[in-house]
């Protein structure tokens, strides 16, 4: 079966479409109305994250919850994505469009030019305006305490809405919850009742650069209000907000009549809440918010088929080495292992077998959480393999390489089925499987897979257009010739779409090393996305390594090599990688531009544990500006993958051009949770602020570390309890 693949190669998918996604996909368990700790559960107001109306609580959502809320009122929709990263810690991004807003500097086409001056009375089509938040529960509400928050809204964007906060959130019942507060910025900029230093005003040219020297600074105004529940899917509330929209009044899209706002909550479902407000006396607004948690699959349990059960040895076939004098019983163990392996979804490579102990070369095509792959692999092992076998070894192989050498105790397969997978993880043994994994045996290699599957690319904030799309089929295949020699290639064809009707020309002091992604939107169609040659290997204990040939990407081709350093029980590993590329013609065939360059990077990757991994690559970008790229992304067991990017290079923020450095969000899913079965098939989509060329990286298919790490100690651990199912 094909499924939808959501390019990397643009700017990939707004909130409002990704909101869609998660709820159809994730189905996960449903909120309640009140937390774990008994408080009321919170409500998502109009600016996407746990609020009133549009004054801020003190409230978390449950861990690990992933919010898309889109409003509207006076002209503005907003569309906001939020996570709760820990239980204390939540992140949002939001995406504005206000109709009608008078900025300086903002031109009547859309486009911002800080030296000229936007004339009396002018008004601009459209505002688009970018922003992050962060807040952090620095105190848990208890039976005589509230819980407190802190929290920075738009401190990394122009500053449009940027403020920062101190709430305090407390239920005096079950139903009825109260919050206050005090706001700096523009949360300070109405009924101020006094004054924290001075604070810049107006918009940060660019945008994109943290606003530090605002926090905290200025008026500071008081804020308040109540939500009552009368059920469990109803909540009223009324709020004092001390927002004074100065802008948003001077400009003629707000009438402020009143401070007081009004508005009442109404879940749907367990996935969706519709809200509806009046606001400053003078305007009506909606708002929808879809939910999910990304720790739930739609299917819990999975529906996969059972797996086959353990089959317990008797004393006698214990004893029993009579098979080993017998020249026909390794090719029938050797066959019949085979077919119990496809049977599961998994694929036998080679085996080494003698009378105690076997050792088996396994590659998983489809288990997103590898734990099962071994399970399952063993327990057939236990149903085919000869009585006097008590050692079984599963070296797992991952483009051709060797990964770790998980080794089971029979004995210990038989006793501990039904317990609980921690007491088998005791007694199992993981160690690298550097020269542990029998040869692959004949047959196996070459192997051919194909597939036709349609495909989108996004792209996001072109101030002309803030959504463009491009729609097609992608034909692709891999050829394994060999055990680490791979020739993979794919084709698409579009079949419609507007990447190509971008007309606004994006000024850059830097090599045009990405921004003209609108011709090779316009002109390759078809277009060879990729075609190259891969070899992968072992040159060492705890070492692998990758060279792929040929043409690499969308826009660059060339070579790629990459060594990687990783023991198998380490949460730390270090690699290098190296790309010598030249820009491919617009039309995406075998024609080669001008530009060529040498790009690569050193990188450390660090799992921190409960989830989260970091990733620091420091080097040489493709524009040719030297910098580092860190990134901090949370893993959950079922495949689901949240996080953040940021890159800061030697070009200037001014030479960058809008944005000021290289930002995004990441979001990995898993296509299992979507369907049920299992299928290590997954979609990332990438909401990045703008395509620049600073801070550019090669998309290299397959780097080694995301492929090497699900098969060592801290990654198998993780998710071992599923090695049962």
């Amino acid at each position: 079966m094909a499924f939808p693949f959501v390019s990397s190669a643009f700017r990939t998918m707004r909130p409002v479409a990704l909101g869609a996604v998660l709820v159809a996909g994730v189905g996960a368990s449903g909120p309640t109305r009140a937390n774990d700790d008994g408080a009321m559960r919170p409500t998502y107001g109009l600016f996407g994250t746990p609020s009133l109306i549009e004054m801020p609580t003190a409230d978390s959502a449950p861990d690990a919850e992933l919010a898309t809320t889109i409003s509207h009122w006076a002209g503005t929709t907003r569309t906001t994505l939020s996570f709760q990263i820990t239980p204390r810690l939540s992140g949002s991004f939001r995406y504005a469009a206000i109709e009608g807003l008078l900025v300086p500097g903002y031109n009547v086409d859309g486009g911002y030019n800080p030296l000229v001056p936007l004339p009396p009375g002018v008004n601009p089509n459209t505002y688009y305006d970018r922003s992050f938040d962060l807040r952090y529960r620095i105190l848990d509400e208890t039976r005589y305490r509230p819980a407190v928050a802190i929290g920075l809204q738009d401190f990394i964007g122009t500053g449009l809405y940027g403020g920062e906060y101190i709430v305090a959130s407390k239920s005096l019942t079950p139903t009825l919850r109260v919050t206050g507060g005090l706001g700096w910025g523009r949360l300070g900029s109405y009924g101020a009742i006094g004054s924290l230093g001075t604070r810049p005003t107006g918009l940060i040219g660019e945008g994109g650069i943290p606003t530090y020297d605002r926090w905290f600074r200025g008026d500071v105004a008081p804020f308040g209000g109540i939500a009552w529940s009368p059920t469990d899917r109803l909540t009223l509330k009324a709020e004092y907000s001390s927002d004074a929209y100065t802008q948003e009044v001077r400009s003629g899209i707000v009438e402020r009549k009143s401070s007081w706002n009004f508005g009442v909550d109404y879940m749907l479902s367990d996935n969706l809440q519709v809200s509806l407000y009046s606001l400053y006396g003078s305007e009506v607004g909606a708002s929808f918010t879809l939910l999910s948690n990304v720790r739930n699959s739609a299917v819990p349990g999975g529906a996969e088929q059972a797996p086959t059960p353990v089959r317990p040895r008797s004393m006698a076939e214990r004893r029993d080495f009579g098979w080993t004098t017998d020249p026909s019983a390794q090719p029938d163990i050797r066959a019949r292992l085979q077919t119990g392996l496809e049977r599961e979804g998994l694929n036998y490579e080679g085996l080494t077998l003698d009378g105690q102990s076997a050792t088996l070369r396994l590659r998983n095509r489809i288990y997103m959480n590898e734990p099962q792959a071994l399970g399952r692999a063993a327990r057939v092992m236990t149903r085919i393999l000869p009585g006097s076998v008590e050692t079984l070894r599963i070296v797992p192989v991952v483009n051709g390489m060797a990964m770790s050498a998980v080794t089971f105790r029979r004995s210990d397969l038989e006793q501990l089925e039904n317990a609980p997978a921690e007491a088998l993880l005791a007694r199992t043994s993981v160690t690298d499987g550097y020269r542990l994994a029998p040869r692959a045996e004949s047959g196996i290699y070459p192997e051919l897979t194909w597939g036709l599957q349609p495909y989108l690319a996004l792209s996001v904030f072109d101030p002309d257009n803030p959504v463009r799309a491009d729609v097609g089929l992608r034909l692709q295949a891999t050829y394994k010739l060999s055990p680490g020699i791979e020739l993979s290639g794919a084709i698409t064809k579009k079949l419609a779409g507007n990447l190509d009707s971008v007309i606004r020309p994006i000024p850059s002091d830097l090599p045009r090393v990405r921004t003209d992604y609108a011709e090779y939107s316009r002109q390759g169609d078809p277009a060879i996305e990729h075609l190259t040659l891969s070899a992968y290997g072992r040159p060492g204990k705890d070492m692998y390594s990758r060279v792929t040939l040929g043409y690499l990407e969308q826009m660059y081709a060339g070579v790629s090599g990459e060594l990687l350093w990783k023991p198998v029980d380490s949460r730390l590993a270090l690699g290098a990688e190296l790309n010598w590329v030249k820009q491919r013609d617009f039309d995406q065939q075998f024609g080669l531009r001008d530009y060529d360059t040498v790009t690569g990077h050193l990188s450390a990757y660090y799992d921190f544990g409960n989830g989260f991994h970091g990733q620091l690559d420091v080097g040489r970008y493709l524009a040719g500006d030297y910098g580092a790229t860190v990134a901090l992304d949370r893993e959950f067991d079922n495949g689901w993958r949240v996080g953040a990017y940021a890159t800061f290079t030697d070009v200037p923020f001014d030479d960058f051009g809008e944005g000021s450095f290289d930002k995004g969000i990441r979001l990995t899913i898993p296509v299992q949770s979507l369907l049920g079965t299992p299928t290590r098939n997954t979609n990332t989509i990438t909401i990045q602020s703008l395509t620049r060329d600073g801070g550019a990286r090669l998309n290299v298919r397959d780097r080694l570390y995301g492929r090497v790490r699900d098969y060592h100690s801290p990654e198998l651990t993780q998710e071992w309890g599923r090695v049962w199912r």
